[in-house]
């Protein structure tokens, strides 16, 4: 079964929204269709690693030893970073790709009908496509998530650029989707759980829907009577792989990247650990798969991988029907939902009609889990455990969860943005109070952008500008000093004309005494030279922790005992930095006892 094992992406770029970043860096620089050779390939991984959408310890530590002298005469090589990263944007059609077997220079003959068809497409390797430029251009969830359906919706395995695959070409979208609608038609739950999903992947459309869902739902009764669902689960995967080890780990692997890169997509959300069709995407789901997928022919795959395939609702019929679908789904929320004017509306218009609807309809359920996250306050500090442990699942008071390897920067701004929503206080809406942006599942797509806070939190009474970080030691005073203590003088200036006091928050797994001397301070100047003082107090992610449990086990936090312990800290400024933390931490204990003796409601 193994040698029928696919998968989408590469284990390098598991999230694959990190693929319109990395996109941006290329077209901007001097590699884009300019990116064969070691020297080039590394200096893309470089130019990645420059703007935090690559990390690599190897990079990193070249760059705090080099000189003018070692750049030049001992530079390592990062060229096999580059590569990954090239290959995985060529993979999805998001990069030319050449085909002609030695081709290094120059523009591949085999481009010449495409260059016909598309002006300023000049074919040279590694360019950018048309689909990649769009989704370069994408500024909503929405509009990525389109560029990755249609992406997605060409991609074949095997297809030209792909022959080490020994099956007929499928598509793997297709593939799944159609099981899933097996699993519905045969009264099962509609789910591919993660373990399903490292079987699934190594079956084609030749294995036959029936049979793939029965041996599906064999595993699902075998596995609800086994005593030890994780043991049940490594023996299935080692059977598979003939008990070979390495094969058994791979199977995980590629059910992660799968799972990941289909929800890309935009038409599943989460089921456990698992993937359903998403209920507002089930019209066009229907619709794409009563589209019969036309046989695999060269010219034609790479036409529709570079620009994108078709959707359905490019039809203006098949898109007024799934916007009536996505209407119906917002008036679950919002009743008084009308919807809008589409008898004279161009094509165009109709398809930015549509996106307006999904992103209206995606802050309806925002708002709506934002109230949901009082009651999931356990969930929220078992995550802020778990950021220690990136990459392992950590259980605690029974609950269990697992931070992605490589995207502990972006859960710990999400973690927190979740715990002051808990808080349940604030008079800004739940996608204003957060600067990085969400998917379906409201999973962090990446860390915040730079030029402001990590989360900006409006309570009745003040605003509380947080930031949060996992650097520590003496690069955190470099990297956060000044950007944080701007971005809270910014917001401050911002809220001056209201009379609202601005506060900062600063959470760390460890705070730098260099880091809490320049927050000490508290001043910041504005370009007339007046002096604004800015309220910043250094936290660690632990204090924050135990406080979070505290207020919770008590009633709840209130945004007025976030109030007090910054206000009674800052009395404490004038200790040296050393002693200001310990005080801090002080303050954290004292208010904890204080919540424990008294509750939350004496607030």
């Amino acid at each position: 079964m193994m040698k029928n094992l696919w998968h989408i992406g590469n284990t390098t770029v598991r999230s694959p929204y990190r693929l319109k970043d990395a996109l941006s860096v290329l077209i901007h620089s001097q590699y884009h269709g300019n990116l064969l050779g070691k020297d080039n390939e590394s200096g893309f991984a470089e130019s990645l690693h420059d703007r935090s959408i690559l990390k690599a310890d190897r990079i990193e530590k070249f760059n705090l030893i080099k000189t003018d002298q070692m750049a030049e005469l001992n530079k390592p090589d990062f060229s096999d970073l580059g590569r990954k990263w090239r290959s995985a944007l060529a993979q999805l059609g998001f990069l030319v790709r050449h085909l002609t077997i030695g081709h290094k220079r120059g523009i591949d003959k085999q481009y010449k009908y495409f260059m016909e068809e598309y002006d300023g497409f000049s074919g040279i390797p590694y360019e950018v496509t048309p689909n990649g430029k769009n989704l370069i251009q994408a500024t909503s969830v929405s509009a990525v998530q389109e560029c990755f359906l249609r992406a997605l919706l060409a991609y074949r395995i095997p297809s030209i650029f792909e022959t080490r695959y020994q099956f007929q070409s499928f598509s793997p979208l297709r593939h799944v989707l159609k099981i899933l609608v097996e699993l519905e038609n045969r009264s099962a739950k509609p789910v591919i759980q993660f373990w399903e999903m490292s079987l699934v992947q190594s079956t084609i459309p030749e294995d036959r829907y029936d049979i793939i869902v029965d041996t599906i739902l064999e595993n699902r009764k075998d596995r609800q009577f086994a005593v030890s669902k994780k043991e049940f689960d490594n023996e299935m995967r080692l059977k598979a792989t003939g008990g070979n080890d390495t094969q058994a780990k791979t199977l995980v692997d590629y059910a992660d990247l799968n799972l990941r890169y289909l929800r890309a997509t935009g038409l599943f959300q989460s089921s456990g650990k698992g993937i359903t069709i998403l209920p507002e995407k089930r019209v066009l789901v229907e619709k794409i798969l009563e589209t019969e997928m036309p046989a695999y022919e060269k010219n034609r795959y790479i036409h529709e991988l570079w620009c994108g395939a078709s959707l359905p609702t490019d039809d203006r019929t098949t898109a007024l029907t799934v916007i009536h679908s996505i209407v119906d789904n917002i008036r679950k929320y919002d009743e008084n939902t009308v919807i809008p004017e589409l008898g004279n509306q161009t094509e165009q218009e109709i398809s930015s009609i549509l996106h307006d609807l999904e992103e209206e309809l995606r802050k309806l359920k925002e708002i709506d889990y934002a109230n949901k996250q009082v009651i999931n306050w356990k969930e929220i500090l078992c995550y802020m455990h778990a950021l220690g442990k990136p990459g392992k699942q950590t259980s605690y008071n029974d609950e269990e969860v697992r931070i992605p390897s490589g995207e502990a920067p972006a859960y710990f701004e999400w973690i927190v943005w979740r715990a002051f929503l808990a808080v349940n206080s604030l008079i800004n809406n739940p996608w204003d109070s957060r600067r990085f942006k969400i998917d379906q599942d409201f999973l962090p797509i990446a860390p915040a952008p730079g030029r402001g806070p990590d989360l900006i939190f409006e309570f009745r009474d003040y605003v509380l500008a947080v930031e949060v970080t996992l650097t520590s030691s003496s690069r955190q005073e470099a990297a956060e000093g000044e950007p944080v203590r701007r971005h809270v003088a910014e917001i401050a200036e911002k809220y001056e004309k209201f009379q609202k006091q601005v506060y900062g928050f600063f959470i760390a797994l460890s705070i730098d005494s260099n880091t809490a001397n320049t927050f000490k301070d508290g001043n910041w100047y504005k370009p007339d030279d007046s002096k604004l003082p800015l309220q910043i107090i250094p936290v660690t992610l632990n204090d924050f922790a135990r406080l979070f449990e505290a207020g919770f086990m008590n009633g709840k936090l209130s945004p007025q005992q976030i109030r007090e312990l910054i206000i009674e800290c800052r009395a404490l400024g004038n200790y040296d930095a050393p002693k200001w933390k310990i005080m801090i931490s002080n303050e954290v204990n004292k208010l904890i006892k204080k919540i424990q003796e008294y509750g939350s409601e004496s607030y």
